[in-house]
This record gives structure tokens, sequence and C-alpha cells, in this order.
């Protein structure tokens, strides 16, 4: 019997990423797989996409009633109706490192008799991740940190617009030259003071190639060896742009800013983006705010003292379906040879160790109740 994938449709407000592409379900249905996809109307990708494929087409919000041994594959947490889960899910958890709500989430999963593949702990042999999205996450949130920039520099002490989503990575950099270009006019044409940290990841390689496919030339890039010494760090308080794009691994790091570093007097810095986004991780480096910032509200205010600017944070945890339909191809390219071996999960590494991880956490369920 074929092995059934069933796409759901996300239902976290403006999500348009898909773990599956068209080609890829056009891959797994060559390789004998049965693929359904739920219909959706906010997927970047459009439901004659999947049929010209062969995808089964089924109703958007139809996973739940699917048969128990279909697997149902998705991107984003499901929505806290505290529903128990009888299916094995492919989706990003988030509740494997110790964030706010991890045990009520991950007990869903063990009390329904199901499972959860944690796509943020698929990996390969060596440990690196099979697939991520940090390269757009980075382009995104450096877009995003920019136009938060102009914004403030040209409406200063007012709350900036809400974010077009973008047909192409394309018309995102032409939106981010032309914000830019006004607020250098207005700021004698110097351009902002940008410190990446974690510069030599996808994400920040990511947030890197958008601030020079815009035209932004200084830019301090930081990795492992800058950030050795421990912060905080007063090269962050000396840019105008501070992006975050450091993994948070097993080891916790000593924060890179704190209230106190950025009250100190003669702060430049004017914008936080946090792409990592860990704000309820005990280990987050950057523990100055809690709220997550939205599309609709994409910076948000970080109350400090001194005689600094105003100071805002970008906390959006969902960066990339700004750029969806280039985020998704990539994903699902990298994603895809995983996949082909869901019907040998029993035995294949890339699924027996993340099936090792998910039971190791359901253990520690035990602790906490």
């Amino acid at each position: 019997m074929a092995t059934v994938i069933h796409l759901r449709a996300e239902s976290k407000p403006l999500e348009r990423r898909s773990p599956l592409s068209p080609d890829s379900v056009k891959a797994l249905l060559q390789a004998g797989y049965t693929v359904h996809v739920e219909r959706s109307q906010a997927r970047i990708y459009k439901d004659a996409e999947f049929e010209a494929v062969g995808a089964t087409m089924v109703p958007e919000g139809s996973w739940p009633s699917a048969p128990k041994e279909h697997i149902i594959a998705g991107l984003k947490e499901l929505p806290d109706d505290n529903s128990t889960l009888p299916h094995t899910h492919i989706q990003f958890g988030h509740c494997f490192k110790g964030q706010d709500g991890w045990a009520e989430y991950l007990s869903r999963f063990v009390n329904g008799g199901g499972k959860l593949y944690d796509i943020e702990f698929l990996t390969h042999e060596n440990g690196r991740r099979v697939a991520a999205f940090g390269y757009w996450a980075g382009y995104a949130g450096a877009a995003i940190a920019l136009m938060a920039w102009s914004h403030q520099i040209l409406h200063p002490g007012t709350p900036q617009a809400a974010l077009p989503l973008y047909d192409s990575a394309d018309a995102l950099v032409a939106d981010v030259k032309l914000s830019i270009s006004k607020a250098l006019e207005a700021n004698s044409n110097e351009q902002p003071r940008i410190i990446v940290i974690g510069a030599l990841g996808r994400c920040g390689t990511g947030s890197i190639d958008l601030c020079q496919a815009v035209g932004i030339t200084s830019i301090t890039k930081w990795d492992m060896a800058e950030t050795a010494r421990g912060g905080p760090f007063s090269e962050i308080t000396d840019a105008d742009i501070f992006i975050n794009c450091v993994y948070l691994g097993a080891n916790s790091i000593p924060p890179f800013v704190t209230f106190d570093s950025l009250s100190k007097p003669g702060r430049r810095l004017r914008v936080i983006c946090d792409v990592s986004l860990d704000p309820n991780n005990p280990d987050n480096p950057v523990p100055v705010y809690s709220e997550y910032s939205t599309f609709k509200n994409p910076s948000i205010p970080i109350t400090v003292q001194g005689d600094g600017p105003e100071l805002k944070v970008v906390s959006i945890d969902h960066l990339p379906s700004l750029v969806a339909r280039e985020a998704s191809n990539e994903f699902s390219s990298l994603l895809l040879p995983s996949l082909l071996t869901l019907d040998k999960r029993e035995s294949e590494g890339v699924w027996v160790r993340a099936e090792k991880v998910y039971n190791n956490k359901a253990k520690e369920l035990k602790s906490v109740k």
C-alpha cells in the first residue's frame, strides 16, 4: 500500500509558505507515494498548480479526519485547541527546547498516540539540518529592519505601516531601495550601520545578501570568533541596526544586549531584528522583549532609559512568508530527499534520529506532570 502524505493548509494568519511545492509533489507521485493536498487560498502555490501535477485535492482543514496512517505535513504549529493528535505530523513544533507551552503542545501527540517529526530536528548524520528557511528568514528580516530604520528617520514616533506580501524577492528589493532612498535624503545621505551576528550561517548570509542587494556597504559581520569573549557588546549599540541570526543550540551564551547596555549614554542603535527569534527560550541572547511583531505591525517599541533614539524590535515568527515562493521553492527542494525515504522511516537515518528526539522529549513530560 502506498504511503500517503497529506499536505494541510496553514491556519496561521498570513502564512503563505508550504513544505511541498508542486515540483516536489510531482517527484513524490512519480516515486509511488500518494499525495493529498488541502485546498488553500492563502498558500503561495495555487491549487491549480498542484492539480496540474496530479495531486489529490481535498477540502481545507480535512486532515483531522484523515485515516490515522496518513502522514500530515505542514509548517507552523497547530491551533491551541487542546485536541489529541493521533497522526504522525511533520512540522515545526517549537516544543523541544523548553519554549513556553512546550509540555502542553507535546502532550497532545503523546496522549493521542501520534508522533511529531519536528522539521528543526530532521538532520544529517553530521547534525546539520536537512532543510531550513534560514536564508530567506535572514533576507526578509534585513529588508524589514531597513524599512523600519527608514520609517524612524522619516516619521519618528509613529508606528510603522503594515507590510505588503511580495510576489517575488525582486519586488521586495525594489521596495526597500525606494524606502532607503527617501530616508537617506533626510539623513544627510548617511547609510545605516548594520551589525549581523551569525554572519557565517544561512540566516546571516541571507541578511548580508539583502543588504548588499539594496546598496548598503557598512556591514559588520560577526560570528562565533567575535562573540567568544561574551556580551553585552558596545559594538551593537554603536550600530543603527542589529540583526541577530544566531541559532540557539544546547549551550547557553551570554546576552548580546541587555536593558542596561541599551540604556547607556550615546546609544546609536534604532532597530533590533531578531531573526533567530526565540524570546521564550531561557538562553535567548536578546532578552529585551517578549512580544512578537507581525506583518501588520512590523516593529514594536522597546522601552529603555538613556539619551538614545527610539528603539524598536522586529520579531516576526514567519519572516520567509514575505518572499514565500522563493522560500518554499528552496525549502521543499531540500526536504524532498528525506520525504522520498518516508516509506522506510523505521530504518532510514533522518527519521530514526528525529523519532529518537521525539521519544526523549516525550519521556521528559513525565517529570513535569
